[in-house]
């Protein structure tokens, strides 16, 4: 599988990666088994996949535990870890956000502790205050120097506007910036990549496949469970749901072009998006993992690329 640099950092990972909000995430879905996320985890290093993808917030710390567990028996030098972290427990069980030096210094060594290793490749600040206690570029110094100890090797920013960008990268330590883009999501494409390219800092979009939307195996509206966090997507109610489906089913006669599915062809077109650095789809079935993998060996011609980008424009 090809391999990329992440931003200006020393980090090198391959251009598909997993993203595990469904290992271990018990607070974001229903029904799901450790034992399961554990092989989905195994599963995708065996396949060549080099980069996991987790946070704090995904079981509250249980993921990062579960990957520990997944990567003890592998070389750690050829997987990267990529983790979150920004959100406290109060003493009464609310969560909080934190950015303030003293928390984030804590977070990164409870979430070295949980995953069992002595460095994060990627450490992401996942939230940013809504109250702005700390700036952002003091959150980022704070990593900086977390980085320069050897505990992180590259720095990212999650869930920020453009505008909290650019101040978080105010000292240009920013390194990767994950934010919601797919398809059907596609506000970054405004400003956000030309500045992403000219500080070199590396992309990486979180839920890419809609929450499984983009797979196409939706047929009919699904009923999801109350805690699903897909259960108030307005992308699954009507009218989205069928304008979604309609631009998929222009989709399948290319798709069966190349004999993959959907969901591999969109994948596809990110990892032909010069935009993007790594994509990391998500999975709760270990099939999932290998039909994603897949998605890395599919070559699209220019005229397809465009025309995949023309439909969801």
């Amino acid at each position: 599988m090809d391999k990329i640099k992440i931003g200006k950092s020393n980090v090198t990972t391959t251009v598909l990666g997993l993203g595990t909000n469904a290992i271990g995430g018990h607070n974001l879905f229903k029904n799901l088994s450790n034992e399961t996320g554990v092989e989905i985890v195994k599963t995708a290093i065996n396949g060549g996949v080099s980069l996991l993808d987790t946070a704090f917030v995904y079981g509250m710390g249980e993921s990062e535990k579960l990957i520990g567990e997944a990567i003890k028996d592998y070389d750690r030098t050829k997987i990267q870890i990529a983790t979150k972290g920004a959100q406290r427990i109060t003493s009464d069980g609310q969560v909080i956000i934190d950015n303030s030096p003293k928390f984030l210094r804590k977070t990164v060594d409870d979430s070295l502790a949980r995953l069992n290793t002595d460095y994060i490749d990627i450490f992401y600040l996942h939230f940013p205050d809504p109250k702005h206690k700390i700036p952002l570029n003091e959150a980022i110094s704070t990593l900086n120097d977390l980085k320069k100890a050897g505990k992180i090797r590259a720095i990212g920013v999650s869930n920020l506007s453009f505008s909290q960008l650019k101040e978080a990268n105010q000292d240009g330590y920013v390194d990767v910036d994950e934010e919601e883009y797919s398809l059907i999501h596609r506000e970054m494409e405004n400003d956000r990549f030309d500045y992403l390219k000219e500080q070199k800092i590396s992309f990486v979009p979180f839920f890419p496949l809609a929450s499984g939307l983009l797979t196409g195996k939706y047929k009919q509206i699904p009923i999801f469970p109350v805690g699903d966090i897909r259960h108030d997507d307005p992308n699954f109610k009507s009218p989205n749901f069928e304008k979604i489906n309609k631009k998929l089913a222009i989709l399948r006669p290319i798709a069966e072009d190349h004999q993959i599915t959907i969901a591999q062809l969109v994948l596809a077109w990110y990892l032909h998006n010069p935009a993007i650095t790594v994509v990391i789809p998500g999975a709760k079935k270990i099939e999932q993992v290998k039909d994603n993998i897949k998605a890395s060996q599919v070559t699209l011609n220019d005229k397809e690329y465009k025309k995949i980008d023309d439909i969801f424009k």
